[in-house]
C-alpha cells in the first residue's frame, strides 16, 4: 500500500465489516462489501443476509447496505461503479451507475444492485459488490450568455459522431 494516501475519517456500522481497501497497488477504487440489504418497497426494513445467501433474480433491483459511513474531505465525492467480473460474469450492474456520494452525506453508503443476467445471483454478506472512487469536485456557477461557441460536431448528438 502507498503511504501517501490521504486519509478519509469512517465509521463501521460493526466491528465484523472488513474495512473497504485497494486489492492491488494500483487500483483505482475500493472493493464494497455487502453487509445489510432492502428491498426497493420498503426501504426503513433493513435486514440481515441468511447464511446461505439471498438470491437476486434476472431484473430484480435490491439496496446493498455497506455499513460504510465516510466523513469526505472538502471538494471530494465518491463514486460507486459496478464490478468488471460480476458485470460479464454474471450481468450485475448498478442502476445508477456512476452514484455520486456527495460529501455532507453522512449515512449508511448503500449500493443499488440490479440482475440484467439471465440467472439468479446469491450474494452473501460479506461478498464484494461494487467499487467506492474517490473524486476532486470542481464547483462552476452557470452563466446565461446569447450564444455560445461553434465548434465542428455543434449540436449533433445521439449517434451524430457513428460506430465507425
Amino acid at each position: 500500500m502507498n503511504n501517501q494516501n490521504k486519509q478519509i475519517n469512517c465509521i463501521l456500522d460493526n466491528q465484523n465489516i472488513a474495512l473497504p481497501k485497494y486489492e492491488t497497488i494500483c487500483a483505482s477504487g475500493m472493493d464494497l462489501r455487502a453487509w445489510k440489504y432492502s428491498y426497493p418497497h420498503n426501504l426503513k426494513e433493513v435486514d440481515d443476509f441468511p447464511k446461505q445467501g439471498l438470491d437476486l433474480y434476472p431484473y430484480e433491483r435490491i439496496l446493498i447496505k455497506t455499513g460504510l459511513h465516510i466523513e469526505f474531505p472538502p471538494n471530494t465525492e465518491a463514486q460507486i461503479r459496478p464490478r468488471s467480473g460480476l458485470a460479464l460474469k454474471n450481468g450485475i450492474s448498478i442502476v445508477n451507475s456512476p452514484a455520486t456520494i456527495d460529501e455532507d452525506y453522512r449515512g449508511d453508503i448503500g449500493v443499488v444492485l440490479i440482475n440484467l443476467g439471465d440467472e439468479p445471483f446469491n450474494i452473501k454478506q460479506g461478498d464484494r459488490i461494487a467499487q467506492l472512487i474517490f473524486q476532486e469536485v470542481k464547483k462552476y456557477d452557470l452563466k446565461i450568455v446569447n450564444e455560445l461557441s461553434e465548434t465542428v460536431r455543434g449540436q449533433g448528438g445521439f449517434g451524430s459522431t457513428s460506430v465507425k
